[in-house]
């Protein structure tokens, strides 16, 4: 030492992390004496790692922008599945009867329980334009989507009316909308019917 004052960027004898620096318990703040920062003050580590080349190298980085709603006219696949510009387009949360898929009316007579959501479905769409605003890729590499149509939830909507059910595997958004159609025994619920998911693990689908 000369002058009799201590220089503060003198190297640091111990305790300096990976950046080259350390906080510094006496008089506050952080410092770093080593590395692209050396000589240089800040008040936390996290403005430390801000002034970094190329920014803070803990930053979390922000999730990728869902892409643009699919918009245009939709052509019902089956309950559950629309197809626009040629994509197809699996509803988000739900599950609609499949198309064989036979349901049992409150009268004790059998019906095609998925033909009559996917024409429940159509019906409520008519000409109208439907816009879809992707929340996935299923492994069929179909766009997992809630879809509306008039700013309606399309999704919900068929729940609502009883025509799919809640697909919890997936989502808990339209367990609501099931247990008010449960109670209301509106579409599937007036009768008894096989969940979707155990049709197709029973083999029927095929």
């Amino acid at each position: 030492m000369t002058g009799g004052t201590p220089s503060s960027v003198l190297a640091h004898g111990g305790g300096l992390d990976s950046m080259g620096c350390h906080h510094n318990r006496k008089l506050g703040g952080y410092h770093c004496h080593r590395g692209p920062l050396a000589g240089q003050s800040f008040g936390s580590k996290a403005e430390a790692q801000k002034a970094l080349p190329g920014g803070s190298q803990t930053q979390t980085p922000s999730p990728a922008p869902r892409p643009p709603p699919l918009v245009g006219r939709a052509s019902v696949i089956d309950g559950d599945t629309l197809e626009i510009h040629g994509q197809r387009i699996r509803l988000h949360g739900i599950d609609a009867p499949e198309s064989a898929q036979i349901c049992r009316e409150g009268n004790g007579s059998n019906y095609r329980c998925g033909q009559r959501a996917a024409l429940a479905l159509s019906d409520k769409i008519g000409q109208r334009t439907v816009s879809c605003e992707q929340r996935d890729v299923d492994r069929y590499r179909r766009i997992v989507a809630v879809c509306r149509a008039g700013g309606e939830d399309l999704n919900g909507w068929l729940v609502s009316e009883g025509w799919a059910v809640a697909y919890r595997r997936y989502s808990t958004d339209y367990v609501s909308a099931e247990n008010m159609a449960r109670s209301a025994n509106r579409g599937i619920w007036a009768g008894t019917f096989t969940p979707p998911d155990e049709w197709r693990r029973s083999g029927q689908a095929n």
